[in-house]
């Protein structure tokens, strides 16, 4: 694997540690596809640091649990907008 593919897997893995970001947030902030950033923490940190792709991938898992629960409170958002736009 190409050195730089290696540091940029490590840099994603913190980034999400450090932020409790999800692939989406991490993909933008490293200007990547979500796919790239999926495959970087789960095939290739795992053969770079497992301790470090476990961490990772327990706050992917936990984002990804709740992550119907910010789609639904994204929805209500937008509505309360709308609604309350319709009334000025």
């Amino acid at each position: 694997m190409k050195g730089y593919i290696e540091e940029r897997a490590v840099d994603i893995a913190n980034y999400i540690i450090d932020y409790n970001a999800t692939v989406r947030q991490t993909a933008k902030q490293f200007g990547i596809s979500k796919s790239t950033v999926h495959k970087d923490v789960t095939e290739r940190l795992i053969q770079i640091n497992p301790s470090l792709a476990h961490k990772a991938r327990l706050v992917l898992d936990l984002n990804k649990s709740e992550r119907h629960i910010r789609g639904g409170l994204a929805t209500k958002e937008k509505y309360l907008h709308k609604s309350t736009a319709n009334i000025h």
